[in-house]
């Protein structure tokens, strides 16, 4: 049998550790770090496992969503759980998992589902009809604004960037009457909200819920894509228009005479919605790639017929019975008592128009001239020659989504103006929008928690609402000057409506526009609710002047020095925090929720800032760009992309990834034309299938390089090639030597057994290079390693360990550098503990709380109470709680007799390495913040919301 190195063993073996669980309380000594002995050795044991049947237990539970199975309408796992679910009675650790789920064997356990497209009687009438402006992405320009066409009986939604769900969820929009959803071009940035939106409504119900997505022939791409990740995607259902830009033809796809003509995509007795193509003028259309392909919708509601006024009827002689409804239905009729004929106009009211709306999405200007010259839109236009015609279109609103830069260049200008009294609002990203918080729940409490501690909650950059002083044309300068006349327009607000029925009421509608609230209002409101925050605020600002004159006393292991405040020697300081400096390190929790982003808490990423020497992201789920532009700002965010290192992602679950695309798209976008290097990823293998299905819908400008290929074997093996090949034959060339025996290292490496698993990678060669790279990375941060370790959850689910390079202070003395270890999403586990010894901070999940330790196993997560006993058993100094439950939308459920070393973590949250020391102590003044918010499950409001 191959020999399998023993911290490698629980990625395929049934996991056996030597130490059992309740002796995590037991706190060993740290050991020093090497690549060598970081992971301890957990051998064999032949103790039988076993989990006791839960059938009988009376535990609330929360279900996946895949797009065919979910049983009952709880939304806990929704984005999450793609692996499945079932519980495993058979078989476990003394650790407790669930060990078919870690496998990835208990898809078939669960009852099959199968979403349909929903069938609705339609109402002709539509006593009510608007277009609502859904305003993701406005204050952050991380994305594009979503548009909600609204009937009686129908929904439809154009574009579906990240964020929509969140914002749908807190405005209470029902995304379960959404039938269709029309995409305006196909990229990260329109539409990297789906995959989250589809498991959402693929989880609800008994049947889950299905809508029909609509874009370019560029929408295979992404699909295709998707595929990767979200289960059974083939219950997408998709339809596609327009020729297939490259090579391969688009299946399903409508294809119209000439590029320009428009393409009928619903037709009903409610709407018509029309799709037109926009392509660069400078491009050939054999040439354009994907993602490049722009539409231009138009919806069109039909005409209805006046009100039947009866006393017309009789004075022109006709009597009540079958006439009049002939007459209603559109047929003349002849007189009962005089000789003639009646029309239905004669006894009719004039005929309600039917309004017209546009969504124009024109991203360059490349594509103007393809839009001048479009000549099917003849007929919309009112100022073409100063006359009406009988076939003349009236159009009621425009809805512009192209960026500002584009809608203001003269050309388009001119085009807006053919449309004479139309309604424009400009969607696009204009700076009026940018200090107007979008998501108004966690901007409140943003600025709450910001209050009571700055340090860790600095004040995000929406919070300044008194200097909103935009006029709506700031961003409309024309180059021509005063000679052009600004076509008359506004800027699109959060919930912005256009009520096209009743006819009546034709136009704006502001009503439902959030009312901003300014940050002092917010704490004034929060002085009154807590009288003692107030005097809670300034305790805790005094923290920081205890540790600042704590310094003068304070030493570290080699000399302790007992001080008068038990909370900073509770803890021995560590020796790499000796004169550590504050910008060496600060750890960014963007995003601290599980499954789908609420309200509260968007999912999970961890923003590592290292300052002048860059930095990383541990996760990326979706959001995590909006989440950094409101942390930083929009220009600090855009520093924060371009000074990535390397983005470290720990498995396949959709809530820890599907972010990726738009930080990768938009770090290609600011470094075009500036020298620089493919941003590395470092990955589970199934995301490497999902990048490069994405990668040929548009540039995503990365290498990857897959998890296995930075563990510590690997890291091992690595040296020693490098040693032995110094001065014989270069490692490619030994990995070339070995992919015909189906490994990626020499026969009877530590590594031979792990890499034979199915699925291994097939292109060893491109292995060694990312390594050497990654290695010089890791050199350029200052970092000495970056360590991959397999953890129980999913399978290829990893955690990840950052150790920080020595330094030597200014007398010479050799300081270590610190050490993070971030778990990812698992149960606890001995490659964990391992991994944690003697780490600086353990960033942790506690997905739930200590009584739900039952649904904790049979989904694979962490308690609170576990999180911490794995930390504590490793010694490790600080640990940070985060991927928590929706459950808990606020503050978590937890035991404060085992926080002594622990902080519960918030989105924005900001801790900077100079002030680990004080972190523990300000729990307690969280949990007051937050004393009287009731511990509901938020993932009912979700359910509220979008059913």
């Amino acid at each position: 049998m191959p020999y399998v190195s023993p911290n490698l063993r629980l990625l395929f073996y049934p996991l056996k550790p030597t130490l059992s669980f309740p002796l995590f309380l037991s706190k060993p000594n740290p050991k020093p770090f090497s690549f060598s002995t970081f992971f301890a050795s957990s051998s064999p044991s032949k103790r039988q496992r076993s989990v006791p049947r839960r059938d009988s237990l009376n535990i609330p539970r929360r279900s996946s969503s895949t797009f065919k199975e979910r049983k009952g309408g709880g939304r806990e796992m929704a984005m999450e759980e793609t692996a499945g679910q079932s519980r495993d009675s058979s078989s476990t650790s003394s650790f407790g998992f669930n060990k078919r789920r870690a496998e990835g064997k208990d898809k078939s356990d669960r009852p099959k589902k199968n979403p349909q497209l929903k069938e609705r009687k339609l109402n002709p009438t539509n006593t009510i009809a608007y277009v609502q402006i859904l305003g993701t992405g406005m204050d952050t320009q991380d994305t594009s604004p979503s548009v909600l066409l609204f009937f009686d009986k129908q929904r439809f939604i154009f574009n579906a960037g990240e964020g929509l769900q969140r914002f749908c969820t807190e405005h209470k929009i029902k995304l379960s009457k959404i039938d269709h959803i029309f995409l305006s071009r196909v990229c990260s940035e329109t539409a990297g909200g789906l995959p989250g939106l589809l498991l959402t409504l693929a989880g609800m119900g008994e049947e889950g819920y299905s809508v029909k997505i609509w874009g370019p022939s560029d929408l295979n791409f992404l699909v295709g894509a998707m595929k990767s990740f979200i289960p059974h995607a083939t219950m997408v259902h998709t339809q596609s228009f327009g020729r297939a830009p490259i090579s391969d033809a688009a299946e399903n796809a409508t294809v119209p005479n000439k590029a320009a003509d428009p393409i009928v995509l619903v037709n009903d007795e409610v709407i018509k919605i029309s799709a037109i193509l926009l392509q660069p003028r400078c491009s050939q259309q054999s040439q354009i790639k994907p993602g490049e392909m722009s539409v231009l919708y138009i919806c069109e509601l039909p005409e209805l017929m006046g009100k039947f006024d009866p006393k017309k009827a009789v004075a022109l002689g006709l009597k009540p019975g079958p006439k009049y409804s002939e007459l209603q239905h559109g047929k003349s009729v002849k007189s009962d008592r005089l000789d003639i004929m009646v029309h239905p106009s004669d006894v009719m009211d004039p005929p309600v128009p039917g309004p017209i709306v546009l969504l124009i999405d024109c991203p360059t200007e490349s594509h103007i001239q393809e839009l001048l010259s479009i000549e099917c839109l003849d007929g919309y236009y009112t100022e073409v020659s100063g006359n009406l015609t009988e076939s003349t279109k009236m159009v009621n609103c425009i809805i512009h989504l192209g960026p500002a830069s584009v809608v203001s260049s003269p050309d388009y200008q001119k085009w807006m103006k053919k449309f004479g009294s139309a309604q424009h609002i400009m969607a696009g990203h204009e700076k009026n929008n940018l200090e107007v918080p979008i998501l108004k729940s966690s901007a409140r409490v943003a600025s709450r928690l910001n209050y009571l501690c700055p340090q860790f909650f600095p004040a995000p950059g929406f919070l300044s609402l008194q200097h909103l002083n935009y006029s709506a044309s700031d961003d409309i300068n024309s180059s021509e000057g005063s000679t052009l006349k600004i076509c008359e327009s506004i800027p699109a607000e959060n919930l912005l409506k256009f009520t096209l029925r009743p006819y009546a009421q034709l136009g704006l509608d502001r009503s439902h526009i959030p009312i901003p609230i300014g940050h002092s209002q917010v704490i004034d409101d929060l002085k009154s609710e807590i009288p003692e925050i107030s005097g809670a605020a300034q305790t805790v600002r005094e923290f920081w002047q205890g540790l600042k004159e704590s310094k003068e006393v304070f030493t570290t292991n080699d000399n302790r020095v007992m001080l008068e405040e038990p909370w900073l020697t509770e803890n021995t300081l560590p020796s790499c925090l000796e004169n550590i400096r504050r910008d060496d390190l600060e750890i960014v929790l963007l995003g601290t929720g599980s499954s789908q982003p609420s309200k509260y808490r968007n999912v999970s990423s961890v923003y590592v800032n290292l300052f002048s020497k860059g930095s990383l992201l541990l996760d990326c789920g979706e959001g995590t760009l909006g989440q950094l532009k409101r942390r930083y700002g929009v220009d600090g965010a855009d520093k924060a992309i371009r000074n990535l290192k390397c983005v470290w992602i720990s498995h396949i679950h959709a809530d820890h990834h599907t972010g990726l695309a738009r930080v990768l798209a938009l770090r290609r976008d600011l470094l075009k034309g500036v020298p620089h290097e493919p941003l590395l990823v470092v990955g589970p293998r199934q995301l490497k299938r999902y990048l490069d299905a994405y990668q040929r819908l548009e540039d995503l400008d990365m290498q990857f390089l897959d998890c296995r290929s930075t563990t510590e074997a690997s890291w091992d093996t690595f040296a020693s090639d490098n040693e032995s090949n110094n001065n014989e034959s270069s490692p490619e060339s030994s990995m070339h030597s070995n992919a015909q025996n189906g490994t990626l290292f020499a026969r009877g490496s530590r590594m031979q057994s792990y890499l034979r698993q199915p699925g291994s990678p097939v292109d060893h060669s491109a292995v060694y290079p990312f390594l050497r790279r990654l290695n010089n990375i890791l050199g350029e941060a200052g970092l000495e390693a970056l360590i991959s370790f397999p953890v129980v959850h999913c399978p290829q689910a990893f955690g990840i360990v950052l150790k920080a390079a020595e330094r030597v202070n200014s007398v010479g003395k050799v300081i270590p550098g610190w050490k993070i270890v971030y778990s990812g999403d698992t149960r606890p586990c001995q490659e964990l503990v391992d991994a944690c010894c003697g780490a600086t901070v353990l960033i942790h999940e506690a997905t739930f709380e200590d009584g739900l330790v039952d649904e904790a196993i049979a989904r694979n997560h962490s308690t609170t109470k576990e999180a911490i006993e794995v930390g504590n058993s490793a010694g490790a100094y600080r640990i940070i709680l985060t991927h928590f439950s929706q459950r808990y939308p606020k503050i978590p459920v937890f035991d404060e007799t085992h926080m002594h070393k622990t902080c519960i973590a918030f989105d924005m949250m900001s801790i900077n390495i100079a002030d680990l020391p004080v972190l523990p102590r300000v729990l307690p003044y969280l949990k007051l913040l937050f004393r009287n918010e009731l511990a509901v499950d938020e993932s009912d409001d979700i359910i509220e919301a979008l059913v």
